[in-house]
C-alpha cells in the first residue's frame, strides 16, 4: 500500500512570478517531486522575472510577509517545518522576518536546515538587488544559515570583493566563512558557477566545503545566450531536498548539479526559463551523473 506518512514541510520564502520559473516558482515543483511539501511565502509578486526586461508587480513589505507568517503560525505550521529556504528578498527588512521564522522553526526542530541562497548578482549583471541586502546577508543571515549557496560572483561579494582565482583560495575562504555560519555539524558552503584560473575553461564547477572536507563537481560549460533565469533557485531547492532525505553531502551535491545540468542542457537557445515541467523526470533521475570528487588537502 502507498505510504500515508505526511511529507516533510519546508518553509520557502522567495520571490514569485506569474509566468516563468524563478524563486518559489522554481523551487516548488522540484521539492514536490522529491516528496517534500513546500510552504511558499512570497517576497515579491511580479508578472514575470526581470530577465525579460519589462515586468509589472510589486515588492511586498516586511509587514506583509510577517502577516502571512503570523497566519501560518496560528495554524501551527512553522513548528512542523523541518527546514527553511530563502532566496531573493526584495527588501532587506523582509530578511529580519525570515530570521525570526528560522529561530521559531528551530525552537521546535533544533536540527532544521536553513538554506540561504544569498541572491545579489552575477557576472555580467553586477549587483541587481536593493541597497542594504548585501549587508544584511553578510552581517545577519550568515550567522543563522546552516547552508549557503552563492554563485562565484556572490561568494566574492560575501568575502568583501576579494577575487578568488584558484580552487584552493575559494576553499580556504569558504572554510574561514564557515565560522560565521550557524553552529551545526552539517554547516556547509556550496559555491556554484565556479570558474577559476586552475580549472579547464570548458568546464563549470561547483565547490562544496564543510569544516573538514571539500568536494568539487565539474560539468561541461554550456554556452547559452541568454542563460535561463532561476538556475540557482532550482539548484538550492534540489540540494535541500536531498539533504532533508538524509543523503550525504557529496551525494546531495552531485544530484543537485546533475539535475541542473540536465535541465540547462535541455533549454532551447533564447529561452529564459528552465524546462521544469517538460523535463521533470530529470529532477528525480537526471540522465547523466556528475560525481562530487574530494578536493585533496593542500
Amino acid at each position: 500500500m502507498p505510504s500515508t506518512q505526511a511529507p516533510p514541510l519546508v518553509l520557502s520564502i522567495q520571490s514569485h512570478v506569474a509566468y516563468g520559473h524563478v524563486g518559489n516558482d522554481a523551487a516548488m515543483l522540484p521539492l514536490q517531486l522529491l516528496g517534500i511539501e513546500p510552504v511558499a511565502v512570497h517576497t515579491v509578486q511580479f508578472s514575470n522575472h526581470t530577465g525579460y526586461g519589462e515586468f509589472k508587480g510589486q515588492v511586498f513589505t516586511p509587514a506583509h510577509v510577517q502577516d502571512v507568517l503570523d497566519g501560518l503560525r496560528a495554524r501551527g505550521v512553522l513548528a512542523r517545518c523541518t527546514a527553511v529556504l530563502s532566496g531573493y528578498l526584495g527588501d532587506a527588512g523582509v530578511g529580519e522576518a525570515i530570521l525570526a521564522a528560522v529561530q521559531e522553526v528551530r525552537a521546535a526542530q533544533p536540527k532544521a536546515h536553513y538554506l540561504c541562497d544569498p541572491v545579489m548578482g552575477d557576472v555580467g549583471r553586477g549587483v541587481f538587488v536593493r541597497p542594504g541586502i548585501p549587508d544584511f546577508l553578510r552581517k545577519r543571515a550568515l550567522s543563522q544559515a546552516s547552508v549557503i549557496t552563492p554563485n562565484h560572483y556572490e561568494f566574492e561579494l560575501l568575502c568583501g570583493g576579494q577575487p578568488l582565482s584558484t580552487v584552493e583560495a575559494a576553499t580556504q575562504a569558504a572554510r574561514a566563512m564557515l565560522t560565521q555560519l550557524h553552529h551545526s555539524p552539517s554547516a556547509m558552503i556550496v559555491i556554484t558557477s565556479l570558474r577559476t584560473d586552475d580549472l579547464p575553461a570548458d568546464q563549470l564547477a561547483t565547490l562544496a566545503v564543510t569544516a573538514d572536507k571539500s568536494w568539487l563537481v565539474q560539468t561541461p560549460y554550456i554556452d547559452l545566450h541568454p542563460l535561463p533565469n532561476g538556475m540557482g533557485d532550482v539548484f538550492s531547492a534540489v540540494l535541500l531536498g536531498h539533504l532533508i532525505q538524509g543523503r550525504a553531502v557529496p551525494d546531495a551535491v552531485s544530484r543537485a548539479v546533475s539535475t541542473l545540468y540536465a535541465l540547462v542542457s535541455r533549454t532551447e537557445s533564447g529561452q529564459r526559463d528552465l524546462p521544469l515541467v517538460a523535463c521533470r523526470d530529470q529532477i528525480i533521475a537526471p540522465a547523466q551523473t556528475f560525481t562530487a570528487l574530494p578536493v585533496p588537502a593542500q
